[in-house]
Order: C-alpha cells, then structure tokens, then sequence
C-alpha cells in the first residue's frame, strides 16, 4: 500500500513505541541477569513483554479495557496474600512478584503520555535495582541496550511530538527506511559514549573493590559457613554459576582436585556443624601467612592463584595441605578441623596464591614418622553418634566392613560398599523423613553427596574410627582460552575425612559417580567464551586500579616497541626492495599510481551523480508501478523544473506552481505542465496517490514537446 501522511504518523509511532518496550526490557533483562528473579518471574514477564511488542507490531488486534483491567488487578491481590503465605512464603519474594506484575500490566495497557513516562521511570528504576544487586558482564550489556533504546526513546519521543503538532507532513523525499536510518543512529550515539566512557575508564583508576560491591547480592552457600543440612547441596549442585577461578603455575594437576573448606564434627541426625569451635589467629606478616603445618608426607608441591566470584562465606579453599598463603589481609583465622577463614564475608574478586603440599592415599605411601597423634579431647568429639540413632547402623557397619582388621581395611571397604550399592542423584525425597540417615541406607538407597558422606561418617564412628565430615568442591572445568580452572557452585561435594593410625587425617570420598550429561560442543565452547568475557571483566573492570592500569601502560609500550622494531625492519626491507628493482618496473609503478588515482579521481567525481540518476530512475520505475509517496511528488516536480531550465524557462521563486504553469506560452508543453501541475497538487497535498503514474507520463510529455524560448518574468 502506498504511505500517506497518516501511516507516516503510524510509523513514528510504532518506531517510539518498540523503543520504549526495549527500554524496559533491557531493565528487566539487567535484573534477571544478576540471578535474584526465579523462573516462573522470568517466564512470565517475558511473556507479557512480548505480547506487548506482538500488539505494538498490530498482530493480535485487542485492548484490555479498564474493567478487565480493575479484575485482574483485583485477582492478583488475592493471588499475593497466597503467594506470600503458601507459595513463596516470603514478603520479599511476593512483593518482588508483585513488582514485576504491575510492570507487565503497565505495559499492555499504556496509551497515554503520563503512561509512557511511567514506563520510563520504570525501566530506570530497574537499571539503578541490577546496579545494586550485579555489577558483573552481564549488567554492562544490559547497560548497553539500555543506552541504545534510551537514546532512540527519546528521538522517537521527539519525532512523535513534532508529527502531532504539525498540521501536515513536508518531508522531502518521505521516510523510507526510517526505522532502520534512525536506529542506527541511536547505535552510532551510544557506540560513541560508550566508547567515551571507556576513556575515561582506563584514564581514571579506582580501588580494587567497585563503587556497589558492597551493595552487590552474592551466592551464599550453606555447607561452606557454619553448619550443613542434609539435602540443601543438592539444590546447590544445580547451580552453574562460576563460584571461583583457579590458576595453577607449573605443570597441569595430577587428577582431579578437591578444594577443602571447613570440617564439620557435631552431627544431630539432620544437621553437621560445630557447635564449639575453636579459633586461631594466624598473623599475616609482608602479605604472607605461614600456617605452620607440619607436612610429614613428601608430597607433590603444588602453586595456585584463587580468586572468588561469587560466594559469601570467609572460608577460604585450599588443595591439599596449605603450608603458606599471600593475601591481602591483616590476619587469618584457623578454626578446628584445619579450616581458614576471615573474620568478614569474603568479597567478590577477592584472591590468594597459596602454596599446598598434595597429600598421597593411605596405603599406597609408608606410614609417617613420626606419626601423628590425635589428642583425647578430638577423638571423643570426632566418635560422639546421634542420640536418637537407629540401631541397625551398627550392623551394617560391621557388615560393609567385611573381615577388615585394620581401621583402614574398615574404612576402606564402607566406602567401597556405599559406591557400588547406593545409587547418585540430586532429587530429594517427596517427603521429609523422620530419620533421614537411615531412610538413605535402608529405604531409599540413593542420594547425593551429603547423604554418601555423612553415612559413612556415622558408619565409621560406630565402628570406633574418628572421622569427619568435609566440604568444599571437587575439581573444576579447564578454560582453554583463559588458562583457568573454573570452579562451579554444581562442583560443590562433601567427602570424609578418618583418622587412620600411622597417617593421620586420611580423605575418603564414598559418593559414587554422578550419571554423565551429554552437552553439545557449541554449547560447552559457548559457555568458555562466555566465563572467559566475564574473568576480563571481573580482573579489568571491578579489579582496575593504580597497579592495573601501570601493567596495561607497560603492556602497551612494549607492544609500541615491538610495533616499532617490526615497522623499521619492514621499511628496510622495502627499501633494499626498492633499489633492486629495475627502471623499468618503476615506470609501470608511476603508470600504475596515475591510472589508479585517475580511477580514483573519476569515482570520486562521477559516483555521486550516478547514483542521484540511478536512484531517481529506481523511484520513477516505482511511481509508474503505483507505488509512490509525498517525496515522490516533490521529486518529480523538481525533474520537471529542470526539463523547463534547459529550455529556457526558470521558475522565480515567489511562483507559485500554478502561477509558474500559467506563464508558460500556450501549447503542447503548456498544457502538459498545467496538467502536471494539477496532478502534483493532488498527490502532494490531497494525498491521492493515484495520480503518480500520470505524473510520470506527463513529465516524458513536457520533454518531448518543448521550446526553445526565454520567457521574462516582472520583477518584484
């Protein structure tokens, strides 16, 4: 259908209103991006945004009327008092759903100005909310299309309020491809402050620690803190974010890693904690600690760097038995069970490099010398049982121990019987039983990892051998591009830990293999760029200070040498190249170099009208079609002025067209502008647009029947 000036206002209008919608989607996308929205929030709201952009696109032809509105609205209320109590149970939550709700329903069904200023505020009140809640990669591509459809809002806004004032439309040549002309200038705009921004960024240092850091929400993880409940690493092992990333120094680590955390002794029947721990405070002296382990074992030395993303827990995580740690703190903390930790929840982009001894299994190394002595007071704590313990454990202790004599025979043969008859799985039970550790070795027989490790820990104090619970992660995925381990909160594990006479604390790990997941390479290779884009923005970005910026001035000025050295060498090369060559060859150089500047200079000279005349042919085959618009009314009368110029007769200024029509000397041509002219205003001003193809037809007839005669005008 050919555009009037009505579906030009239809244009604008469907630009500003798409702009809008991207503006609040970008908000919600910052906020869904720092990990704080559950999934049915998610999946809904985005719901309600696409239909909005589904009805701004005019495909499902509705509007909620204010009735429908006050009953959903009113629906929702009693929904909230449900979703407070029942569902979420939490008034943060529900009043988050709520939030959200209202969002959407602005959405669909805003008409007005004040409304669409509303949605404005709501997107910005979005952004300010992910800036408190995340300040990693993804809020800063969120930040980014929020500038992109900021900018293009506020020109749409603009465009909107002029066509509204404006009694008619006088554009020169229409708004063909206007969407697509403006959004790339709202592209340009805010490609050009970011990339301003990113000036000022590397010219101005801050402190290691962002200006919302401490605003930041963070993944806090039970088990790593001060007590683990049965069942909760389950849901934590369905969590893929990247928790900390770890760079080895040397050669790649013999198998697979365990990163110890805390140790955990008191155990209830539902709950492993330490309900009397005591602390040691380890002085850190030229940002160095010795822990003063005595490592008995000659072990693999084993140099790390650590450094934390996202987890809230003063635990600090170590590979093997730490002997020496750098940090950046006044003191550590070593609490029972040989944990560290700080006194204050660790921040994100905290790190370390620790210095490990890898300990070897029991068994396969002789016994230390001299052995190591487990005091009185730690071996009763390290035995105590549940009060309320189910008698058969005992049973099945003597019974998964076999004919063991030793306590590592024993030890042994617990943890092979849980790995080979207990199954892995990361669903809980549908119901909470009564006795979970004994629903998990005599009914169900399946579980993860809290539950393998805290019955063989039980199974183990029965059999009179000290042992304990350990958490912390257990290995990690190898990052090609990046040259780190990347520790994922789904790492998250829980082995033992039995005193075993002659080598003291020895690790035990009874949880089975968990069933492998078949990933696509695309995907796998997707999510490494992915963390490897999220580590530059974590070390240069929230970590970029005085020290950082010095390593990138340092980096860039022997990058310039090399530059340098390289662009010396080459111009040598190409001088000796140059006086080798024959006089004959540099002739045809110059002759070369003067036809290709006389190419150049011919393009340059002659592209420009060659395209005004293919163009214009384009749109004079598309008026002859029907197809033609108020800009192609102007151009055509414009091709007609200069048909009449180089005959001789030059429209003044003051003339109107039909004042100009009727100075023309009678005739063929006479006739033909009159007619042009009368065709002209009607589409130009009258919007018929049926006229165009006549238009056409009359502009070959003015210059087939033309006259070679000056005409004189009177002067005013």
């Amino acid at each position: 259908m050919p555009r009037s000036d009505a579906s030009v206002s239809v244009s604008v209008e469907r630009f500003f209103q798409f702009a809008l919608l991207g503006l609040v989607a970008s908000g919600f996308l910052a906020v869904a991006g720092s990990g704080y929205l559950d999934l049915p929030t998610i999946a809904l709201t985005t719901a309600g945004l696409a239909l909005r952009g589904l009805m701004v696109a005019g495909f499902p032809r509705f509007d909620l009327s204010e009735r429908a509105v006050t009953v959903i609205t009113a629906i929702y209320a009693a929904f909230f008092l449900l979703d407070c109590f029942l569902i979420s149970r939490e008034l943060l939550a529900a009043a988050i759903h709520l939030a959200f709700f209202l969002v959407v329903m602005k959405a669909l069904t805003s008409k007005t100005g004040r409304d669409y200023l509303y949605l404005a505020a709501i997107a910005m009140i979005e952004l300010l909310a992910a800036a408190l809640l995340s300040i990693d990669l993804k809020f800063f591509l969120a930040l980014a299309l929020y500038l992109f459809f900021a900018i293009a809002a506020l020109t749409g806004a603009e465009i909107r309020r002029s066509t509204e004032r404006a009694a008619a439309t006088t554009a020169r040549d229409g708004l063909r491809r206007f969407h697509a002309r403006l959004a790339l200038l709202a592209g340009f705009i805010a490609v050009g402050i970011m990339g301003l921004t990113a000036a000022m960024f590397l010219v101005l240092p801050r402190t290691a620690d962002a200006a919302l850091s401490r605003f930041a929400r963070h993944a806090l993880f039970p088990g790593f803190a001060d007590q683990v409940n049965l069942g909760l690493t389950g849901a934590i092992e369905n969590d893929s974010r990247p928790v900390m990333h770890v760079r080895i120094f040397g050669d790649a680590p013999p198998g697979v890693l365990r990163w110890r955390g805390g140790s955990l002794a008191d155990f209830d029947g539902w709950r492993w904690a330490n309900t009397d721990a005591r602390k040691t405070r380890i002085a850190v002296e030229d940002g160095q600690a010795d822990l003063g382990r005595k490592v008995f074992e000659r072990g693999r030395r084993l140099e790390y760097h650590v450094a934390f993303d996202a987890i809230q827990a003063g635990t600090l995580f170590f590979a093997g038995v730490p002997e020496k740690v750098d940090l950046s703190a006044p003191y550590l903390v070593r609490t029972e069970g040989a944990s560290y930790s700080l006194d204050y929840p660790i921040p994100q982009g905290f790190h370390y490099d620790a210095y490990s001894v890898l300990e070897s299994p029991p068994g396969s190394s002789p016994p230390l010398y001299p052995p190591p002595v487990l005091g009185l007071a730690d071996r009763e704590r390290n035995l105590q049982l549940p009060s309320h313990l189910d008698g058969r454990i005992p049973a099945l202790a003597r019974a998964m121990a076999g004919p063991a004599a030793t306590d590592l025979e024993q030890a042994r043969g617990i943890e092979a019987t849980l790995r080979r008859d207990y199954g892995y799985t990361l669903q809980l039970p549908k119901r909470e039983p009564a006795d979970p550790l004994a629903d998990f070795l005599f009914h169900r027989k399946q579980g993860h990892c809290e539950y393998f490790a805290s019955a063989m820990t039980v199974l183990l104090r029965t059999a009179g051998i000290p042992a304990r619970i350990v958490t912390g992660f257990l290995g990690g995925e190898y990052n090609p591009i990046t040259d780190l381990w990347v520790v994922r909160a789904s790492d998250a594990h829980s082995w033992v830990e039995a005193w075993i006479p002659g080598f003291g604390w020895s690790t035990f790990d009874p949880t089975p293999a968990a069933p492998g997941v078949r990933s696509f390479a695309f995907v796998t290779t997707l999510g490494l760029y992915l963390d490897a884009a999220q580590t530059f923005w974590q070390n240069w970005v929230l970590g970029y200070d005085v020290g950082r910026q010095g390593a990138l001035a340092d980096r860039m000025e022997q990058g310039a040498r090399g530059i340098g050295i390289r662009w010396y060498d080459a111009a040598a090369a190409v001088e000796a190249a140059w006086r080798t060559s024959t006089a004959a060859m540099t002739r045809r150089v110059t002759v070369s170099i003067f036809v290709s500047v006389g190419v150049a200079l011919w393009i340059w000279l002659a592209a420009p009208p060659l395209i005004r005349l293919l163009r214009m042919r384009r749109r004079v085959k598309r008026v002859r079609r029907g197809q033609a618009d108020v800009g192609d009314a102007t151009m055509l009368y414009q091709r007609m002025l200069h048909v009449l110029k180089r005959q001789g007769f030059q429209k003044p200024a003051w003339f109107t067209p039909v004042e100009f029509a009727a100075t023309l000397p009678h005739g063929a041509m006479a006739a033909a502008v009159a007619e042009f002219t009368s065709a002209y205003n009607a589409l130009r001003f009258g919007g018929r647009t049926g006229a165009a193809a006549r238009l056409s037809l009359l502009l070959d007839e003015v210059e087939k029947s033309g006259v070679k005669r000056p005409l004189r005008y009177p002067e005013i």
